[in-house]
Parts: structure tokens; sequence; C-alpha cells
């Protein structure tokens, strides 16, 4: 289960992930993490976090599927 908490942000915009969640995603010794802007929210994502989303909504079956029916050939790729 999720549970909020609130983070500072320094004047220079850095701000620092806890270390359990370091742990948890592989970062002991740092790394990169994307950050996803909805405009009234940002969501943090683990290294291949994208992809296991973007998996998790799409299967590549159905994406494969998509591609191939798709008139344009320039957008007809995978």
């Amino acid at each position: 289960m999720a549970i909020p908490a609130e983070f500072l942000v320094s004047t220079s915009g850095q701000m620092s992930v806890p270390a359990a969640v370091r742990h948890r995603w592989g970062l002991d010794h740092g790394g990169r993490v994307t950050v996803v802007d909805l405009g009234d929210a940002v969501i943090l994502l683990p290294p291949g976090g994208p992809q296991r989303l973007l998996a998790q909504a799409l299967s590549a079956e159905d994406h494969l599927r998509f591609v191939r029916g798709l008139d344009d050939p320039d957008l007809a790729t995978t």
C-alpha cells in the first residue's frame, strides 16, 4: 500500500529519495529515475518503470496488432 510522505525540495530543485525506496529500486549507489509531470502531480518511476507500465497497459501482441493495422507506412514501425 502506498503511504504518502512530504519531502523537502532545495532551492536548486534537489530532493532526497528515502533510503528504503532507493534500496527497493536498486539505487543504493545512485542512478536515474523517470519523472512524469502530470500537471497537478509528479510521478517518480524506478529504472525500467516506464517499460513495465507500458507492458501492463498494452501487451506486445496488442501493440504489434495495432501497428500492423496502421495505413501510414511512416507510422507502421515497431
